[in-house]
């Protein structure tokens, strides 16, 4: 009777004690999310904050070199143009019924829907740009057909040359463009720019396959934001503009000459000896190049090893000035160390491993030229990854403000993919690393990201090293395009 009448209250305890062991747990975990939140707001504001210097220091480096009142720098650009049209890839293949290939491969052109979907299913995951021909021509008529009922998509002037010499018209420059185009292309383009080339009744057009980070396609994620191109070009391979270029170039007289767009001859079915004639014209033109005017080749997507080496033998052979990115520097530099190209290079780089790729293309391509008339030595070396970029300048050569074309390059990544001239620090965000060694040797310099000084220069060997962090744009408008007004940014305040 006694245990029978305590028997409520020992239920009544054994609940109290659960409640508040209960309540005790409920404070504790309200506390540490308090305390959490707290800590994560304050962090939030810090990197805010951090974000903000550093694109204000980044302005400022930009800022010190001013084209304000300063004769315009007079620039030629070949080869080539196109229409772009821009639409979100996963999209259009769906439309298109391209289902996700369980076999992942490289093919170095498309004939099939089943290669592109191999092709795209290799370069999508990693995030890696890639660009191919399409030699069917009823595929690629498809396509376009189906492009151009998709929601969001749009048009634009496309091509190396075009894009470049728009950016360096925006940012002071008069230009004479290399270009076969039509007459509403041309209508389209800045007063400050002089189009050498004959006129064309169809434009060749690219299809522009966008995906932003984390897109997914069946069983696939992007791990980054990039784009595939295709094509089937009839113009361009050619270099259709190339003899009319020629002619205006001696009266243009050029402080700088910029060659791009040769990667439209990759893969293409030229006839027997047709590809090597345009390739040694355009060697004599670049010979014949002014010695004080400053030569500047923008390199590709190329996987055709035979096309590639007559590229740096007979053109690259006469630029003192290389651009490229992160895929395309380790594609050449296999090139010439061993004669062959690698299709897919990590799209995410880490800095020090960048800069001992850029010292060794720079040593093998001027030991190469070394006691060869007529070629020039490599003098200037500019590498645009999505984290940051990197520019390399031999002392006592013609290239001048390294620091702030570093910082111009990286503001125009962002601005070019926010599509935005203002940058919003709220729509941007660092990846690059705190600090960086400048290169993968045991011992080597670390280097910190200083906010307030966030370009780092340093001179060894016999040339300036330049590093500038990119505000990556989280809120991409278009990847299409980047690595050419990077380049141009760039070589305006080098020039």
């Amino acid at each position: 009777m006694e245990i029978a009448d305590r028997f409520p209250l020992l239920k009544f305890g054994t609940v109290l004690s659960a409640a508040s062991v209960l309540l005790a747990c409920w404070y504790q975990y309200q506390s540490q999310s308090q305390h959490q939140y707290q800590t994560s707001s304050v962090r939030d504001t810090e990197l805010d904050e951090r974000l903000e210097l550093v694109l204000s220091s980044l302005l400022r480096a930009e800022g010190k070199v001013g084209m304000e009142g300063a004769a315009r720098p007079r620039v030629a650009v070949g080869f080539g143009g196109c229409v772009d049209i821009v639409v979100d890839g996963i999209m259009l293949l769906e439309k298109m019924g391209v289902h996700p290939s369980k076999q992942p491969f490289h093919h170095d052109f498309i004939e099939t829907s089943e290669q592109l979907a191999q092709s795209f299913a290799y370069f999508f995951p990693p995030g890696a740009a890639s660009e191919r021909y399409v030699k069917n021509d009823t595929l690629f008529s498809q396509l376009v057909e189906a492009s151009r009922l998709l929601p969001g998509s749009r048009w634009s002037v496309g091509g190396n040359a075009p894009v470049m010499a728009g950016r360096m018209a925006i940012e002071g420059c008069d230009v004479l463009l290399g270009v076969s185009a039509t007459p509403d292309f041309t209508g389209v383009l800045s007063q400050h720019i002089t189009v050498a080339g004959n006129t064309v009744e169809k434009p060749d057009i690219h299809l522009i396959l966008e995906y932003h980070s984390g897109a997914e396609w069946g069983q696939y994620t992007s791990k980054r934001a990039n784009r595939y191109i295709i094509h089937s070009d009839n113009h361009n391979p050619y270099l259709a503009s190339m003899y009319d270029f020629e002619q205006k170039l001696q009266d243009f007289q050029p402080d700088l000459l910029v060659i791009g767009g040769l990667q439209m001859m990759d893969n293409f079915p030229f006839k027997q000896g047709e590809r090597k004639a345009l390739l040694r014209h355009l060697s004599r033109l670049l010979s014949s190049t002014n010695p004080i005017t400053g030569v500047h080749f923008e390199m590709a997507s190329f996987v055709d090893e035979g096309l590639l080496a007559e590229l740096l033998e007979v053109v690259m052979a006469h630029a003192d000035s290389l651009g490229m990115n992160e895929q395309e520097l380790p594609n050449l530099l296999s090139l010439l160390r061993g004669g062959i190209v690698t299709v897919l290079s990590d799209p995410t780089p880490r800095v020090a491993t960048v800069l001992d790729q850029m010292r060794e293309l720079y040593r093998l391509v001027n030991k190469r030229r070394t006691g060869i008339p007529g070629t020039r030595p490599l003098t200037r070396l500019h590498v645009h990854t999505l984290a940051f970029q990197a520019i390399a300048v031999a002392r006592g050569s013609v290239w001048k403000n390294t620091m702030s074309a570093a910082a111009k390059a990286s503001l125009t990544a962002s601005r070019h993919v926010c599509g935005s001239a203002q940058i919003d620090p709220n729509k941007a965000k660092l990846i690059m690393d705190e600090s960086f060694s400048i290169s993968q040797q045991e011992g080597s310099q670390r280097i910190p990201l200083l906010e307030n000084r966030p370009v780092s220069c340093w001179e060894e060997d016999d040339y300036e090293i330049c590093v500038a962090p990119v505000l990556v744009c989280t809120e991409v408008y278009q990847t299409a395009g980047g690595g050419d007004n990077i380049s141009a940014a760039g070589l305006v305040l080098q020039i």
